[in-house]
């Protein structure tokens, strides 16, 4: 797998370059995740790739090398009340906003995977589709992000265990509406989806 596109490869000029990936976007419930990391050069980290590729076991090794090793790395979310207000979109980039400005070092340019970059953001910025396989910074957000929101759903389970969100993570399954129907919507829910929101009538 290539990590490093042409373009940024180089890199002689000693730019720290931060990937930033999210999870989350789409579930019935809970927070949107994101995660900024900036990789060390000098310390290699084997099979990062896109986290939605790797088993639960190795995204959970991988996190914690990842941990170990970046330069620096910063998780933050946007919560069901921010998405509920300002739109899942909108939420998504400020949990990356966020992210970016917990890094306890400055990055000089953010790799960003998909094609939006959020506004207002304090460093140079570049999206790219599919970043999560091409580009190492983005793989190892992307890690971050997926095992940071699965923990919080193992949390929303312990609080709400009819909702079965260890099972589903959240997303729209036939189990989740199914419990859904029968037990109505939980605080965690997001009203303005339209599964949720039908059920209020």
């Amino acid at each position: 797998m290539n990590h490093n596109l042409d373009l940024f490869s180089d890199n002689e000029d000693g730019l720290l370059i931060a990937g930033i990936d999210e999870a989350g976007r789409g579930p019935l419930a809970g927070s949107v995740y994101a995660a900024a990391v900036i990789l060390d050069p000098a310390k290699t980290i084997h099979g990062l790739m896109d986290s939605k590729k790797l088993s639960e076991k190795k995204r959970e090794q991988l996190a914690l090398e990842i941990k170990e090793n970046a330069l620096s790395w910063s998780i933050a979310c946007a919560t069901v009340e921010e998405i509920d207000q300002i739109n899942i979109l909108q939420a998504t980039m400020l949990a990356m906003k966020r992210a970016v400005l917990n890094l306890s070092v400055a990055p000089g340019l953010a790799l960003i995977d998909g094609n939006r970059v959020p506004a207002d953001m304090p460093v140079a910025c570049r999206a790219i589709v599919k970043g999560d396989a091409l580009e190492a910074c983005i793989s190892a957000a992307s890690i971050l992000a997926k095992t940071a929101r699965d923990a919080s759903l193992r949390e929303l389970h312990e609080q709400y265990p009819e909702y079965g969100f260890d099972q589903h993570k959240g997303y729209g399954t036939a189990l989740h509406l199914e419990r859904l129907r029968l037990h109505g919507a939980c605080p965690e829910h997001r009203r303005s989806f339209a599964p949720v929101r039908k059920l209020q009538g």
